[in-house]
């Protein structure tokens, strides 16, 4: 018969067998103890799945200059930030141009997604790719690919930046067939798909790559200058005039 006792299960849940065998004794301060118990496996898990998920630094979605970019769909990415593309095991692909904030917004989605309790990796293509293509003996590469197939979300930075050879392609659709309707990925690209052919150029697999990866898929286009580079040109600025304050 299943035990009644809510504070006993909660016991039971966490594998604390010494308690369990004093139950009758630890009425009186059990559930201090295993409110404790839950808070530190909490803590340690969030630490664990954040270090594990090497999101880097980056700035807040609080502080994103929503007005920056021509074209942003806010509402599109608040939804992406609400993590129902993971329960559907859906993918998100964010396009647009370098500097515009596509790495930020990734970050941020993938940082949302950890403190709610699942489990994800964030990677440049670059050293995704590279790290699968170095790889010599078949088991080691099984090892890897199920390394990047086994997050609920994978964010896969920069594709576009760097041309790859067939071998790259086939990685990436490989890795993508494995999640494909069972995990989510998230993308960041400066390429239009219609442009996949010069990043993996004369892969025969891009078509069904891309298939693969926007099939119900949000696809969220970013227009725009640089951030980055209007960030630049005001410390230059600000920089500029305290030396003319200096001076004078």
């Amino acid at each position: 018969m299943t035990n009644p006792d809510p504070l006993r299960r909660r016991a039971e849940a966490l594998h604390l067998h010494g308690l369990l065998a004093h139950w009758t004794e630890a009425a009186g301060w059990a559930e201090d103890l295993l409110g404790w118990e839950e808070q530190e496996r909490a803590r340690r898990s969030l630490e664990r799945r954040l270090k594990d998920a090497r999101i880097g630094r980056f700035k807040p979605l609080c502080d994103f200059d929503w007005t920056w970019p021509n074209r942003c769909d806010r509402a599109a990415i608040e939804a992406l930030m609400a993590l129902d593309f993971l329960s559907d095991a859906t993918n998100a692909v964010l396009v647009g141009p370098n500097g515009v904030g596509k790495s930020t917004l990734a970050r941020n989605i993938t940082h949302q997604a950890i403190l709610h309790g699942h489990t994800a990796l964030f990677v440049s293509a670059g050293q995704m790719l590279g790290d699968l293509a170095a790889l010599d003996s078949d088991s080691a590469l099984r090892r890897r690919l199920r390394y990047y197939a086994t997050p609920t979300l994978l964010a896969i930075d920069e594709v576009g930046y760097l041309s790859y050879s067939n071998r790259h392609a086939d990685l990436l659709f490989e890795l993508i067939s494995r999640r494909y309707e069972d995990k989510s990925t998230l993308v960041t690209t400066n390429r239009p798909f219609a442009e996949w052919h010069e990043v993996f150029p004369n892969a025969a697999c891009v078509v069904s790559l891309v298939d693969r990866l926007v099939h119900n898929a949000e696809i969220i286009a970013i227009d725009g200058e640089s951030y980055r580079l209007k960030e630049a040109k005001e410390r230059s600025e600000q920089r500029a005039r305290q030396r003319r304050s200096t001076k004078s």
